[in-house]
């Protein structure tokens, strides 16, 4: 059953950003993932959520989703990242 990793960001340092935006999607498709969606325009339906940027991920799994969070292909673009902005980040299980 797929997994989909929905991350809310709110980017402090861009060109730190830009760093984590490349070294990412290589750690994304070694575990099988993909982008959904990458930074798109939002339309706010409902509610008071103002979103800065979103990205949804893919994987096969929530255990793949898991393991790419916490692999070592991943660990130093996560620490950029966390420099780099403020984020909320979360993995729920597909249909």
């Amino acid at each position: 059953m797929p997994a989909f990793v929905i991350v809310e960001i709110e980017i402090h340092d861009q060109e730190l950003y830009k760093t984590y935006t490349l070294l990412t999607p290589p750690s994304i498709a070694s575990f099988q993932g993909e982008f959904v969606v990458r930074g798109g325009e939002t339309t706010i339906l409902e509610g008071d959520w103002q979103p800065k940027r979103l990205v949804v991920l893919k994987f096969p799994s929530v255990k793949m989703a898991n393991s790419w969070w916490h692999s070592t292909e991943y660990m130093k673009a996560r620490k950029i990242r966390q420099q780099a902005a403020t984020t909320r980040m979360i993995i729920v299980k597909g249909v």
